[in-house]
């Protein structure tokens, strides 16, 4: 696919760590330039020394706040400015903070903001140039299995995440009906990876959990396949696995079962033994 070729260009944000940092040097890798983005000015700044060390000239960065449209489209002029039209766009940023479903408002409005309105407001800032562009390009959301499966006691961040499944699916078939369009869409969804976000305060990865690297490789293959559901998984839980749960999850709703039935007392042992799909 010719957007991940040398010459092209990428923005990527929450990049100055984690995934975003690793899918930031699996396209510079690949001869692409790349326009990073975050919040945290110092560590992007840092982000931006360490890439540019092995790419002079590719690797431009803006502090952003995603859930602001305004900075977003800052970030946008900056892109634009830089490395001239968008080929890839990688919405990344995200926050996970653990609540119930009545309790602090603050922590839902945030969690919304930056993981779902970070997302839309990725989406209008760059896809109309995108389109009218029309250059071959490809548009990554950040997923979660968190988003799909809905496990118990992260509410707001599994809202955001099943929220971004959708607005993704929605926009693969918009790009359907655009005449001449050149344009793809793909939902990016990691497995148990070790990134700032998920270490909890280790310093040394989990034997369970894959690499950001891993996450990043195989967004390029997924693309490169022309799959939309990246879905990864990591050196615990393999595909079919993710497959057996997902669709248990959508029995919940055929079967008539009880919500979230696989942690429920009266179902969790037919789940154990549930063949899968």
């Amino acid at each position: 696919m010719s957007v991940l070729q040398e010459g092209r260009s990428a923005v990527i944000t929450g990049a100055a760590g984690g995934i975003g940092l690793a899918i930031a040097r699996a396209c510079l890798a690949r001869g692409m330039r790349v326009t990073i983005a975050d919040h945290h000015g110092e560590k992007l700044e840092a982000a931006a020394v360490s890439l540019s060390a092995d790419a002079s000239g590719r690797v431009a960065h803006a502090v952003c706040d995603v859930s602001d449209p305004a900075s977003v489209e800052a970030l946008r002029e900056v892109a634009l400015a830089m490395h001239g039209p968008v080929d890839l766009l990688v919405n990344n940023a995200g926050i996970g903070m653990p609540n119930k479903p009545w309790s602090d408002r603050e922590a839902w409005k945030r969690t919304l903001d930056v993981n779902l309105w970070g997302v839309i407001n990725g989406l209008q800032a760059f896809v109309p140039g995108m389109i009218e562009s029309g250059r071959e390009g490809a548009v990554v959301n950040l997923g979660s299995k968190q988003g799909i499966t809905n496990p118990p006691g992260n509410a707001a961040y599994n809202v955001s995440k099943a929220g971004v499944k959708v607005v993704t699916e929605q926009l693969a078939w918009e790009f359907r009906q655009i005449e001449g369009a050149r344009l793809s869409a793909h939902l990016l969804v990691p497995g148990f990876t070790f990134t700032g976000m998920t270490a909890g305060g280790a310093t040394e990865k989990p034997a369970g959990a894959w690499t950001a690297d891993q996450v990043a490789q195989r967004m390029i293959d997924g693309i490169g396949s022309g799959a939309f559901y990246i879905i990864c998984q990591d050196n615990e839980v393999d595909w079919e696995a993710d497959r057996k749960r997902i669709a248990w999850g959508a029995g919940d709703l055929t079967e008539g079962r009880p919500a979230l039935s696989r942690w429920h007392p009266d179902h969790a042992e037919a789940f154990k033994v549930y063949p899968g799909p």
